[in-house]
């Protein structure tokens, strides 16, 4: 088997280069490159490993789901992005983010934006 080494190597002779934007799922993921008996190179994302949820409880705050809400307009509502639904549905317990307003009434977290502590006033305002 081809020796693996990580992708950050091939990218320290370009300076800022990476390959997933600062607001990408990805962006943290380590990359990785495979070298294949020939020679050429593959790169791939290796997997995003998620912390545990008990670790990460008491970072955000609680919303409940009304009917219509899907995951990308949460994503607009918390962050101003729709395409940061992910980070909503990486702080809950669902497989397909789809879990997280197929049902109105649900209460799911939504974590800090920037993962920046928020201050507690006693209140949960959503």
């Amino acid at each position: 088997m081809a020796d693996i080494e990580p992708y950050e190597n091939a990218l320290d002779a370009i300076l800022g280069a990476h390959p997933y934007p600062r607001t990408s799922r990805y962006h943290d993921a380590e990359i990785g490159i495979h070298r294949q008996a020939d020679g050429t190179e593959v790169r791939y994302t290796k997997r995003r490993l998620l912390p545990p949820l008990a670790e990460t409880e008491g970072d955000g705050q609680s919303h409940t789901v009304s009917s219509g809400e899907r995951p990308d307009l949460l994503g607009q509502r918390y962050f101003g992005d729709p395409a940061q639904w992910w980070q909503i549905a990486d702080a809950n317990p669902v497989l397909d983010p789809r879990e997280l307003t197929d049902e109105a009434g649900n209460v799911i977290e939504v974590p800090l934006a920037g993962g920046f502590p928020r201050a507690d006033r006693g209140d949960r305002r959503v």
